[in-house]
């Protein structure tokens, strides 16, 4: 499905255009900057549907719209800052033959695409209204909720302790890791870097929607917390805002008992305070596989010692024998 975009602010573009992206089958037909550049584009080049803006300079987006439905009829779907703030322009759009309307997606400031999710669902119900134009399922290949998930949570002398536990795990292990750390988001895309260059895993940030697959290293990438859906997928939440702890290992192991498969394992390494015990005992309770670095080989044993007084861990280990462990338990 080849799908142009219509609009004059560059961030704009760039998340409609992640978004595309972001779905199989489709693909940018172009990108025009104002309506009078959108209508001559879709005489030249018509393409399966428009994503169009309504206030841009030189012609806006109800006139384009009218004008693409008389001289080209290519399915318009307007996108826009906000719809109620323009619920007078969309109405009028839709009264010359757009669809429907959505909201732009936009980034945070980490970096991550926020409403995406909204256009995306659009798109596919347009998709089904255009003779051939269905798309193939969402993630069609789901080996993330195939593979067995290992969660992981560290703190103080965490980026050491992961370059450590991940080099000793075979690459061909065919299991996802999951690592929150504690740390500032504007260095936790940094620490993905690094981590790449350290270590033979491939290590990606964990994206808002984003559904883990096998032979992959994810990281928590934001201050608001990590969880895992009941979809497989990841998110982030900002509750409990008062947490100290930011990101959580507590909030992400808590949804790993509750929405994840049981057949894989937390583990909780080095860190001060408590972060992650509750969680690792949840997960413990739900039917997950549990381990703690011991005492002898953690910087700090603040984490891992507040998991064993609760019984949390089922197993507690050095570091070199937690990737033992783990290379004992899954598949190559």
């Amino acid at each position: 499905m080849r799908i142009a975009i219509v609009n004059d602010v560059q961030i704009a573009v760039a998340a409609l255009k992640a978004t595309v992206l972001s779905i199989p089958g489709c693909s940018v037909a172009w990108i025009a900057k104002n309506g009078k550049q959108a209508v001559e584009q879709c005489v030249r080049d018509l393409p399966d549907l428009v994503l169009m803006d309504l206030l841009m300079p030189v012609m806006d987006g109800v006139e384009a719209t009218r004008q693409i439905m008389a001289q080209a009829r290519c399915a318009v779907l307007v996108v826009t800052g906000t719809v109620d703030g323009n619920a007078g322009k969309v109405f009028e759009a839709m009264g010359h033959g757009a669809l429907d309307a959505v909201c732009t997606p936009g980034f945070t400031r980490d970096g991550r695409i926020t409403g995406a999710e909204a256009l995306i669902a659009k798109i596919r119900h347009v998709a089904e209204l255009i003779p051939g134009g269905v798309l193939p399922p969402a993630l069609s290949i789901r080996r993330a909720k195939q593979a067995p998930l290992v969660g992981i949570g560290v703190s103080t002398g965490g980026p050491m302790t992961l370059v450590r536990l991940f080099s000793d795990v075979p690459t061909n292990l065919q299991v996802t890791m999951v690592a929150v750390q504690h740390i500032d988001a504007r260095f936790s895309r940094g620490l993905v870097q690094w981590l790449n260059d350290q270590i033979g895993w491939p290590v990606d940030a964990a994206e808002r929607g984003m559904e883990p697959e096998a032979g992959r290293i994810y990281l928590a990438v934001s201050d608001d917390h990590l969880v895992m859906t009941a979809e497989g997928r990841f998110d982030y939440c900002r509750e409990p805002a008062d947490y100290p702890y930011r990101p959580s290992v507590d909030v992400f192991f808590h949804s790993l008992a509750a929405h994840g498969k049981n057949d894989g394992v937390g583990v909780l390494l080095t860190g001060m305070g408590n972060d992650g015990a509750k969680g690792l005992l949840a997960m413990r309770q739900a039917g997950w596989k549990t381990v703690a670095q011991d005492k002898e080989t953690s910087m700090i044993y603040g984490m891992p010692r507040a998991a064993a007084e609760l019984g949390a861990a089922a197993e507690i280990l050095p570091l070199p024998q937690i990737a033992e462990y783990l290379t004992g338990l899954f598949p190559r």
